[in-house]
């Protein structure tokens, strides 16, 4: 059982027979290679502390996910939001930390361990939350942005604790002017590391990518060389594996390759991913969960339902209306890797026992679980929720700028901005339309009020943001978002206004399209089969016409130096 082969095949045979059922439960899939960790830590089908298809195969995993998160992240868009969460995140860390320590003291756990436990409840799963917003398509929503946001500030403060543990041992807790250097010492290794991703991103990586794009296979290994060689990087420093890889992620962001990079990486992701969660579920220790059940189910409890409504309470307070409340506060309803980490180097310390350990790990692999399926689900249970999460409102988050919404009549409301939404702005300008906008990326809110476009900040996904939008004298609604669900949630939001206003929303997919229509939209675009019809049009009007394909460049070049 040595042999990593035969590991990878019993990893990977339990993960894709548990992961045919999940799927059939229309359950996320990490549900199951969680289920198989545990499996095969009950069963002991091999040693999994010297498992080499578990030793340093899941961290990979973890490279790529943050890797390919930061390639899709505009830091100008976290900028804008970046008060509630530098708030939010560090205020819900020292009310949890100090809470989960009184709540370990009081299950007879010593002062230095109730320490390391609470800070380990503290914290959010990143590669959980990312995973779960890209298979739902909605990374780049208003929600999905701040919940992005605190996870990277949560993890950044996980590497400073994890220095100051390897650094301090116990005295992390008596601090004085001694130990302050090394913390002196992290912030200027945090400054380099960071100046060092700009400036290559600016001065660098562009022209190199460029040098390697002719052909596919040189652009995909030299985007893996730039990553690893960044983490190593990074890890030279002092800092983690996420940290680094989100960074080189993040230098690519503005790269016209990034689209054909992610393409590439994102098969080589779901497979080490995969091993990452089953190296999760190998960690509970069950010789120890009877002493530590109840605890167990204590700080799972907290994980899964008081986490969440520290953050509804902080984020309300900012004036962020119930839907994105919601959606961020149940995203980060379980408890990190990162805790496992910071108790593994506890234990390595001889400061926590093995007892303590297993608290983390089985409170994490069963939170994690239940928050995967609440998140899988949120949209229902949004609904049936609302009214309660409407207690968590506190003013007004909305911006509107360009217009009084109150005068707007016989206009179209256009819901999204980028790409298709940029061509139809200018659309609706060239032909004197009148229409109002609604965006949930700050930075493109601000942008198009500069040009004097009429704009709403706020998530479609929020029923009450529609009455910013004048919907009873409105002729037309373009959804260009591509989640099915909140396109679905808008169709019966108007339903149940009984207004009768035409709706055009989009798809990803053939079944997509067909699940819109039956469900109440008026038209649905698919981009794909709109862009092969626009084609095929072009051809047949100009195929034989030298003259149109010779000026073409020069006239979508300058149409490409106009968009929005």
């Amino acid at each position: 059982m040595d042999n990593i082969f035969i590991q990878l095949a019993i990893i990977l045979g339990l993960a894709s027979v548990l992961g045919f059922i999940t799927h059939k439960f229309k359950l996320p899939l990490l549900i199951a290679y969680l289920i198989g960790g545990l499996i095969i830590a009950i069963i002991g089908i091999f040693d999994i502390k010297t498992s080499a298809a578990l030793s340093f195969l899941p961290e990979i995993g973890i490279a790529f996910v943050l890797f390919l998160v930061g390639m899709e992240l505009d830091l100008r868009q976290l900028k804008s939001l970046g008060t509630p969460i530098i708030v939010s995140g560090l205020l819900q860390i020292v009310i949890t930390s100090i809470l989960g320590t009184f709540i370990a003291q009081s299950f007879n756990f010593s002062l230095v361990e109730s320490i390391y436990l609470g800070i380990g409840l503290s914290f959010s799963s990143t590669i959980v939350v990312v995973k779960l917003l890209i298979e739902k398509n909605t990374l780049d929503s208003l929600y999905g942005k701040l919940s992005v946001g605190i996870l990277l500030l949560e993890d950044l403060l996980a590497v400073v604790i994890l220095l100051g543990l390897t650094s301090f041992n116990s005295s992390i807790f008596h601090l004085g002017l001694t130990e302050l250097f090394p913390l002196l010492s992290f912030a200027g290794k945090v400054v380099i590391l960071l100046s060092f991703a700009i400036l290559l991103s600016k001065y660098i990586l562009g022209s190199l990518f460029k040098a390697v794009s002719s052909s596919g296979e040189l652009l995909f290994l030299t985007a893996l060389a730039w990553c690893f060689i960044y983490i190593t990087f990074a890890q030279s420093l002092g800092f983690s594996v996420l940290i680094g890889a989100f960074l080189a992620g993040v230098a690519l962001a503005n790269s016209p390759y990034h689209f054909q990079i992610q393409g590439k990486v994102k098969p080589m992701r779901d497979f080490f991913v995969a091993l990452f969660f089953v190296y999760l579920g190998t960690r509970v220790d069950f010789s120890q969960i009877q002493s530590t059940f109840l605890l167990i189910l204590v700080f799972t409890t907290y994980a899964v339902i008081f986490k969440p409504v520290l953050f509804l309470l902080i984020l309300g307070s900012f004036g962020f209306k119930k839907h994105p409340l919601f959606q961020t506060a149940i995203n980060l309803s379980q408890i990190s890797e990162f805790s496992l980490i910071i108790l593994l180097v506890g234990l390595s310390e001889g400061i926590v026992s093995q007892s303590a350990l297993t608290v983390i790990a089985a409170s994490g692999v069963l939170s994690i679980i239940i928050s995967s399926v609440v998140i899988s689900k949120s949209n229902r249970l949004y609904k049936q929720l609302a009214f309660l999460i409407s207690f968590f409102e506190r003013g007004e988050r909305h911006l509107v700028e360009g217009v009084d919404t109150k005068t707007l009549e016989d206009h179209v409301v256009l819901l999204g901005s980028h790409n298709v939404g940029a061509q139809l702005i200018r659309f609706f300008r060239r032909e004197r339309i009148p229409f109002i906008v609604l965006d949930f990326n700050p930075y493109q809110v601000e942008k198009l009020a500069k040009e004097g476009i009429p704009v709403v900040f706020g998530d479609m996904g929020d029923p009450e943001v529609l009455d910013f939008l004048n919907l009873h004298k409105a002729i037309l609604i373009i959804s260009t978002v591509p989640d099915i669900h909140d396109n679905k949630l808008l169709i019966e939001d108007l339903k149940n206004m009984r207004l009768g206003i035409p709706i055009i929303v989009r798809a990803e997919s053939l079944e997509e399209a067909k699940d819109l229509y039956k469900f109440g939209a008026s038209f649905v675009y698919i981009p794909d089969i709109v862009s092969g019809e626009f084609l095929v049009q072009t051809l047949k009007d100009h195929m034989k016409d030298r003259e149109y394909f010779k000026e073409r460049p020069r006239i979508e070049l300058e149409k490409l130096s106009h968009q929005i």
